[in-house]
């Protein structure tokens, strides 16, 4: 994945993991193979001892420095000169040392270099192709500098055709590898953008439910108490109006911290006036939490102890508070008349937002046990993370973070996607190595020795059935299957076999020579079939691989320190390579549980900051909307300015009272969202003892949220002005719904918050709003018409 010129987590894991596989790689294949040929070199003379120490010295040097700069960055033109400068110092050595040996250190030493620098320079292509030149210069520069004749004609073009396809492979291998590590990104983009936009839904909605909790607590209480003048002591009501502004204008979601649960409860107000409790307390402390719960825990037993003195007929309650194993637990108890549970309206916010809904939002449960009668009992369980399961119905946020934790599942499927995908493009690369060097490469070199084979048929048969090999995990992998046990079992019986028949009819003194073409390639094939197994598998594979053909050498004879030099410079050039092939893919899979787990870190904090400012936004938008109306009159009463006495102030707080029960009722899950939110008004002017009459006519169909609030809010400011009786009828008709209220004895509209809309508008075709005044009576009617365009259907 490439965002804006990123690459992603998979894709830098891959990159990181090359480059240093290709520095370690080189270096290792340079020293070790450097040892040897000096080992096995036919420089007798003690004077070029010390030529060969200083070609050779100063590329295990530069190596060494190559391998310093993993860890601390030296500059790129530097590097580039140090990779060119140890082929170029190789390719030198060979006249130097001479003989077999030092001809077959130099082939290889550079033919793997050559491949190192296509995964050292990576993300340099240019470079690295630039230094693969180099490389087959210094290469044929020592061919021509060993010669006698020193001519161009003495350079083999074999060594250099194999070393352009070690290098076109190489190439090809990153770019597979890292086809999948991007498309491994972009799925995993993909994902992540889905879920990130479900947490910051899933987070504005656990905080409205919070702010609306709020907001019943806080500001409806108090407004709808002061519209209904049921008080002759209205000191508490300043202190009160204030608290409600500062707990409106802070921002739900955000708590941070512990709190001591047992200090908090021992704050709750026990309210004021006729609605006053007298609570006796018993609480194991301390009772250290996150501020989450521990707020919402607060704000629970808080409402309902404002229920107890409203409902209960009591004017005493018992708190408890105690530890039950790594749960707290909170109990609230009253003697009183007692209650239905099951039969408290849904658009009631007092039980079901402000105690249970609180308590949900924090992954804590609250619980209701009631009857008409006998009392109430209301206990809070909130579970401490990390102290063993917990069982409750709650949410995973248990610290009142922004941003919900991801479950282990979520992490495994993640690394597990990631897996699958970097283990697919490397059996791509194996299997693209099996087949372009058996057919490039082994296949040349056995048609031109037929001569050499005893007999020819049984290395013809080898080859087949290293083809037959190729075909069936082949066919497997490109129909996206694992390759099965039995088959698995019965190709890796046929490749080792492979490797013995060929050992077994060649002659012994062209082992690993240019007639054996099996050694160099039965590697690859049991890398394909092992690569989802574990390293060592196929190390022990390689090892049998070896363990043959040394034992079809060592039958014949022992060999000098000369050939035995020959041979492990070939071993290391064939077999070295693909063990650290297989060693580079087991670090990838590997890695990418630390890659999944970074892209997660990553994930989360864009989640974190996405839902911050969706939520601040939120809020802004929901205390603009209060700005209006709510906060000038919580203002005027918090201040003294605004006087309870005053029955305009209560007319104009029963109508912000209803506007906020309709506010309530919106997210309530019912079948006639518009029926339900006029009723939450009704309830209110009901309280003040008006008389209200609800009809309906037609067959209720839907109206847009925006559109409804719009309906709604004349019928609420007529009811919170209304005295005596009104009647409330709603008509739907084809494309057509009107909301109509007719309020007798109802005050005038002396301030300009009464003709104030609630937040939000018609965006699809506007509301129209008529009102009509009759004496004392008051006559208003919305109505809406559906557009064309609109696509809500009306009955």
């Amino acid at each position: 994945m490439r965002l804006g010129g990123h690459e992603g987590n998979s894709e830098r894991l891959v990159n990181r993991t090359v480059e240093r596989y290709g520095v370690w790689l080189r270096s290792t294949v340079v020293c070790l193979c450097g040892a040897l040929g000096f080992v096995g070199a036919d420089a007798a003379d003690a004077a070029d001892v010390p030529l060969a120490l200083s070609l050779l010295v100063p590329a295990a040097l530069a190596c060494g420095v190559r391998l310093w700069s993993l860890r601390r960055p030296l500059p790129s033109a530097l590097l580039w000169t140090l990779d060119a400068a140890v082929v170029t110092l190789m390719g030198l050595s060979q006249p130097v040392l001479g003989g077999e040996g030092a001809n077959a250190m130099v082939e290889v030493t550079i033919g793997i270099s050559v491949i190192a620098f296509q995964f050292e320079w990576a993300t340099r292509p240019v470079a690295g192709a630039a230094l693969a030149v180099g490389g087959a210069a210094a290469c044929a520069l020592g061919d021509i500098l060993s010669s006698p004749a020193h001519g161009l004609g003495v350079v083999p073009l074999v060594p250099l055709v194999r070393m352009a396809i070690q290098v076109g492979l190489s190439r090809a291998a990153y770019l597979i590898v890292r086809a999948r590590a991007r498309g491994a990104d972009r799925s995993a983009a993909v994902r992540a953008a889905l879920r990130r936009e479900a947490d910051v839904a899933a987070a504005r909605r656990a905080t409205e439910r919070a702010y609306l909790a709020t907001l019943h607590d806080t500001a409806s209480a108090t407004l709808l108490m002061v519209s209904q003048g049921d008080s002759r002591d209205w000191s508490w009501l300043p202190p009160r109006a204030r608290q409600d502004l500062e707990a409106l204008s802070a921002m739900p979601g955000f708590e941070t911290g512990s709190v001591d649960l047992a200090a908090l409860l021992g704050c709750v107000p026990e309210g004021e006036g006729k609605a006053r409790v007298r609570l006796t307390t018993y609480i194991e402390g301390p009772l250290a939490m996150p501020s989450g719960p521990g707020l919402a825990i607060f704000n629970g037993v808080r409402e309902a102890v404002t229920n107890v003195g409203r409902h209960a007929g009591v004017r005493e309650a018992e708190l408890r508070a105690w530890r039950e194993g790594s749960d707290a637990v909170v109990e609230l108890s009253d003697a009183g008349r007692g209650f239905d549970p099951d039969s408290v309206p849904a658009r009631r916010r007092g039980i079901s937002g402000s105690i249970v809904g609180r308590m949900h939002a924090v992954g804590g449960t609250a619980s209701i046990t009631s009857r008409p009668g006998a009392g109430t009992r209301v206990r809070w369980r909130w579970h401490e993370p990390g102290r063993g399961p917990y069982t409750g119905s709650g949410g995973p946020h248990a610290t009142g973070a922004p941003c919900p934790p991801r479950s282990p599942a979520q992490h495994t499927a993640a690394a597990r996607f990631l897996r699958g995908q970097i283990l697919y493009g490397a059996q791509l690369v194996a299997l693209l190595i099996c087949l372009v060097w058996q057919f490039t490469i082994s296949l040349p070199r056995l048609m031109a020795h037929q001569d050499a084979y005893h007999p020819a048929w049984a290395q013809t048969a080898a080859f087949v059935c290293l083809v037959a090999v190729a075909a069936t995990g082949g066919a497997h992998l490109l129909r996206g299957r694992q390759i099965p046990p039995a088959v698995r079992a019965w190709c890796l019986g046929s490749v080792l076999a492979v490797s013995a028949v060929s050992a077994c009819t060649l002659p012994p003194e062209q082992s690993t020579g240019a007639a054996d073409w099996a050694f160099g390639v039965v590697g690859w094939h049991a890398l394909f079939l092992l690569a989802d197994l574990r390293v060592r598998v196929f190390a022990a594979f390689l090892g049998a691989h070896i363990g043959i053909n040394a034992a079809a050498v060592a039958w014949s004879g022992a060999p000098t320190a000369a050939e035995s030099a020959v041979l492990g410079i070939a071993t290391i050039g064939s077999c070295g390579l693909q063990l650290s092939v297989g060693v580079l893919m087991s670090h990838l899979l590997r890695g990418t549980a630390a890659a999944g787990s970074a892209a997660e870190r990553e994930e989360q904090l864009r989640t974190r900051e996405r839902i911050h400012e969706h939520l601040q936004r939120d809020h802004k938008e929901r205390y603009r909307a209060l700005t209006a109306t709510t906060v000038p009159l919580l203002v005027g009463l918090g201040h003294g300015v605004l006087s309870p006495h005053d029955e305009e102030v209560r007319l104009r707080c029963g109508v912000e009272g209803a506007r906020m029960r309709r506010l309530f009722a919106e997210g309530d899950a019912v079948s006639d969202p518009l029926l339900n939110e006029l009723r939450a008004c009704v309830e209110v002017a009901e309280h003040r003892g008006v008389t209200v009459s609800l009809a309906v006519r037609g067959r209720p169909g839907e109206a847009p949220v925006e559109v409804r609030r719009k309906l709604i809010d004349p019928v609420a400011v007529t009811l919170g002005r209304t005295r005596s009786t009104a009647r409330v009828t709603v008509v739907w008709t084809p494309g057509t719904v009107r909301v109509s209220v007719v309020g007798v004895d109802c005050a005038d509209d002396r301030t300009a918050g009464a003709d104030v809309p609630s937040p939000g508008c018609a965006t699809e075709s506007e509301v129209s709003v008529v009102r009509t005044r009759r004496g004392e009576s008051m006559w208003a009617e919305a109505s809406w018409s559906r557009s064309a365009s609109s696509g809500v259907d009306l009955p």
